[in-house]
Formats: structure tokens, sequence, C-alpha cells
């Protein structure tokens, strides 16, 4: 019996031999970027390393033990266990889990949902870097106390979705992701947590978002350069061509790729009016 093809895994795929290509890594996350820095493609790998260099100031210096949720592609735990920390990693995606494998094969690699993971062991931290968003916000905070030895800590790095993004009416115009802004921050006073740092990095973070969106222009031009060259070449192929891909696609699935090749709607400045991107570190209150 033929497989179902998996869609997401050959994105991912492409994701991240794209990612390699550019600056050599597999990073999946967002870059922090210097108002000096040109924007642009060149300067993607040197954004993630700020990124990840921001990150990395809320460790504290001695090693510790890590839970690592939703760990991407191991980038990330690769640069931790160099820093002399123990890593396991949540992963529930079977193509990321393999590819932590190669990239951290000294982290222990846990391919499940973090809802369903349990551990006798008790971690210092728990991380999530762009990893908060896809678990049920009511889940992951009591999950994380269950697994956190006494004076633990939680790292939230993410992208949260603003009033702005609720209210809007142009469907065109989303961009970005994540839990409410609003509910976060009312879940944060509802535990009672310590906060130990809380920093709003939207902005810089945002060009990120340009970056990206100038990537797929260059592939939706691509794109059309071929079908306007195969519609005087070729142009009973072309047809073809057009009415298979109806087939596939449905009419705003069309609309909804045309968007995302040849528009500019997903930019950095509506992800900074439909999003805020939070680093935060707490503790849960003892007792």
């Amino acid at each position: 019996m033929a497989q179902k093809l998996d869609t997401r895994a050959i994105g991912l795929d492409i994701g991240l031999a794209f990612s390699k290509f550019l600056t050599g890594k597999e990073n999946l996350h967002y870059g922090l970027w210097s108002p000096e820095w040109d924007v642009c493609a060149a300067n993607i790998g040197r954004a993630q390393e700020a990124y990840t260099a921001k990150l990395f100031e809320l460790l504290p210096s001695k090693p510790i033990r890590i839970l690592d949720i939703g760990g991407g592609a191991g980038e990330t735990a690769k640069k931790l266990l160099a820093l002399g920390h123990s890593v396991d990693i949540v992963i529930p995606s079977a193509f990321l889990a393999e590819r932590c494998r190669e990239n951290a094969p000294d982290a222990t690699v846990h391919e499940l949902m973090f809802e369903d993971f349990e551990s006798d062991q008790k971690f210092d931290l728990c991380l999530f870097s762009e990893s908060f968003q896809y678990i049920p916000m009511d889940a992951s905070l009591p999950k994380c106390k269950s697994l956190l030895a006494e004076d633990g800590m939680v790292i939230v790095s993410d992208c949260f979705r603003t009033n702005a993004f609720f209210d809007r009416t142009d469907e065109n115009a989303i961009v970005g992701g994540g839990h409410g802004y609003q509910d976060f921050r009312d879940l944060v006073a509802a535990q009672n947590l310590d906060v130990l740092f809380d920093e709003d990095i939207t902005d810089q973070v945002a060009p990120s978002v340009d970056v990206e969106q100038e990537m797929f222009n260059v592939l939706g031009y691509a794109i059309s350069r071929v079908d306007a060259g195969l519609a005087t070449s070729r142009p009973l192929l072309r047809g073809a061509l057009a009415k298979i891909t109806g087939l596939f696609l449905s009419q705003r699935r069309r609309e909804r790729l045309d968007q995302r090749l040849n528009q500019k709607n997903r930019s950095a400045e509506n992800f900074s009016h439909f999003n805020r991107y939070i680093m935060m570190k707490f503790r849960f209150p003892k007792g």
C-alpha cells in the first residue's frame, strides 16, 4: 500500500537544505537584527547567531540539565552541549528527530509530543525556543512544573498574536503566529510566576520576515518567467500544466500561493502590528 505523501516533512527538508545552503547550519528560528546590518539573505546566519547569543545570556554559567522542547533540527542543542550542558530534546516530528540525532548526537532525543513526555529525572531548565506556540498553553506550564527540579526555570522565546490579529478583517494581512499575547500575559499573572527576565524583541526579529518574503518573491519570479516562456513557446503544455494544477489546488489555495510568492503582505511592518515576540525567563512560586 502506497504511503501518504508527507508534505510537511518535504517542506522541512527543503527549508533546512536552503538554510544550510545560506548559513551552513540547519536553523529554523528567527534572527535578531542590528539596525546597522543590511536586511538581506547574506545576513541571515549573522542574525540567527545573534539571536542564539542573546538566548544563551539567560543561561547560568554552570552546566545544567536542559529539556529542549521542540528542538528543531538540533542546532541549539549542539551549542548547549558544547557549553557543557546536558540536553534532552522532545520533538514530535520523525524527520526533525532524525536531524537532531545527526546534529546533536550526545543529546537524548524523545520522539513524541511534549504533552505525552514523562521522565523520572528532573530538569534545571525547560526551554521553548519558538516552540511554545505549538503546545496548548494551559498544558505547557503545568507540564513544565512537574518536570523541573527545585529552583528550576523556564525560558519562553516565541511569537504571540496581538489583539490586532484577532480583530483583523483582511485575511491577506495574516503574518506570524502563536498564542494570544494577552492570554499569555494573563496566564503569567494567574500563575504568579517569578519573572526573572522579560523583553519584547519584536522589532529586532521582524526583519527576518522581510528576508523570508524576498526569497519567496525570487521563487515566484522564477516561476512566472517559466510560465511566460511556456505560454509563448509551448502553449499546449502550459495549458495542460495549468489544468493539472487546478486539480490539486483549489482556487483559494492558488490565491494564497500567489500571495506568498508574488506579493508582499508578509512584511516586518505587518509582523510588528499583528505579533509580539517575547523572550522571558521565570520560575514557579514555591509551595
